[in-house]
């Protein structure tokens, strides 16, 4: 077990040390705040617009940093050697993937705790063509992301610490910050009762999207443990592609008896259970019993597919 612990927390912190996860992080937590602050003149519809906007940001960016994580994790270390010298000591090889998938489970939650806070925010934000932007809300979030690189900056530049890891953290405390200040403040400089205009339902969205990222991390953990980068970012790729349109492609011929569509219906994940935007238009909720449901779903895929990993896995040559 302190192997295991020991593979994961290590997994965990080299993936937040990579420049593109502190990259990527910033990129998407800023734009999402951003789009909510512009106009789309689309007839009072606006609000929705950013909500669908804020989910799609959080999967594409969690898509890619499954995949460049994945890479980095378990793809280079395989080339460079580091998985054969750590699997030299008495360490089995289940131990050392599943320590991975873990470690890159908890970089992908750190990243989207980080957008789900900035779409929490995007929907407080949100304006339709009679609004305003929020200039108050622009300028604390903005500003604790600015705060975050420049603490990141002092803490290597006297302290000669990292700067990557530890701009990374910073963000994370900046933004759950801003959270709080700016849910007590209002358009208007004024005190207000906090979480006041905020879309609570997107907490619930937002857990939806991490699962697909989990199972995401899985698979492309598994296409690492044979490929490089670019091919399972291609492998992704499409699978995040089919999975969009399982319904359509597989669902139909599965339902008329096909074998062929239903073994597709069953081993590509199907997006659409996880992407709820439509549950969000004025009236309507996510029920929790569905998010139990499919966290359920999630917990069968990642066994089926951290089995066909170890599968690949076991037979690799590391040498």
């Amino acid at each position: 077990m302190r192997q295991f612990v020991t593979i994961a927390s290590n997994a965990f912190m080299e993936l937040v040390r990579q420049p593109i996860f502190l990259i990527l992080m910033t990129v998407s937590a800023s734009f999402i705040v951003f789009i909510s602050s512009i106009y789309y003149f689309s007839f009072g519809d606006d609000p929705k617009l950013v909500k669908d906007g804020v989910l799609a940001i959080m999967l594409l960016a969690g898509l890619f940093g499954a995949v460049l994580s994945a890479s980095a994790s378990l793809a280079h270390e395989i080339r460079t050697g580091t998985a054969l010298a750590v699997l030299a000591k008495p360490v089995g090889r289940t131990h050392f993937l599943l320590g991975k998938y873990v470690g890159l489970a908890g970089a992908l939650t750190l990243l989207t705790l980080v957008n789900g806070l900035a779409a929490l925010l995007a929907s407080r934000m949100a304006f339709d063509a009679y609004g305003s932007p929020d200039v108050v809300g622009l300028r604390i979030f903005y500003g604790f992301i600015v705060g975050s690189f420049a603490l990141g900056g002092l803490s290597n530049y006297f302290l000669r610490r990292p700067f990557v890891p530890d701009a990374v953290f910073f963000q994370v405390a900046g933004v759950i910050l801003a959270f709080v200040i700016i849910n007590f403040i209002s358009k208007e400089w004024k005190v207000q009762q906090f979480g006041a205009g905020v879309d609570w339902r997107l907490v619930r969205a937002a857990a939806l999207i991490l699962f697909a990222l989990w199972i995401l991390a899985a698979v492309a953990l598994a296409c690492s443990t044979r490929f490089e980068m670019i091919p399972t970012l291609a492998i992704c790729s499409a699978v995040f592609l089919l999975g969009l349109m399982s319904d359509y492609l597989f669902g139909r011929a599965a339902a008329q008896g096909a074998w062929w569509g239903t073994v597709a219906y069953n081993v590509i994940p199907n997006w659409q259970l996880f992407w709820l935007s439509d549950a969000l238009v004025e009236g309507k909720t996510i029920p929790w019993a569905y998010v139990g449901k499919a966290f359920g779903y999630v917990i069968c895929y990642l066994g089926a597919a951290l089995a066909v990993g170890l599968a690949l896995f076991e037979d690799r040559e590391l040498s």
